[in-house]
């Protein structure tokens, strides 16, 4: 069982930046670490995904270019660094770790979640 607690979000204006992270309980070394958003009234979609060892990321489209994923795992911790920051990136902001070592953009693939950190983004 690995419990995950997301930190770092919160209200900033459109252009801004925020830096998300995920404390896991225990040793995520193995584990492939992917966040998730979800704004209301719609369904959690995939932001970005980073494997076990940082060598493979993925990243949705609409992040792509602002958003890096990265981790550390002598800290048990993946990051999610959100630049130029929107509106429309307004959301829960989910992190989970996938006991497969490979980076995966499918939400059903991963094994454990937190419980979410608020961001909001003012025009």
């Amino acid at each position: 069982q690995v419990q995950l607690v997301e930190s770092g979000g919160g209200l900033v204006q459109a252009g801004g930046s925020l830096r998300l992270s995920c404390a896991a309980s225990r040793t995520i070394s193995t584990y492939a670490m992917g966040w998730f958003r979800q704004a209301p009234g719609k369904e959690r979609e995939f932001v970005a995904s980073i494997s076990w060892n940082g060598r493979i990321t993925y990243y949705a489209d609409s992040v792509k270019g602002r958003f890096t994923i990265s981790r550390n795992n002598v800290a048990n911790t993946a990051y999610l660094e959100m630049d130029n920051l929107k509106p429309e990136d307004t959301a829960v902001y989910y992190c989970a770790a996938d006991q497969s070592w490979l980076a995966t953009i499918r939400l059903a693939e991963y094994d454990y979640w937190g419980q979410g950190t608020q961001v909001t983004v003012s025009s």
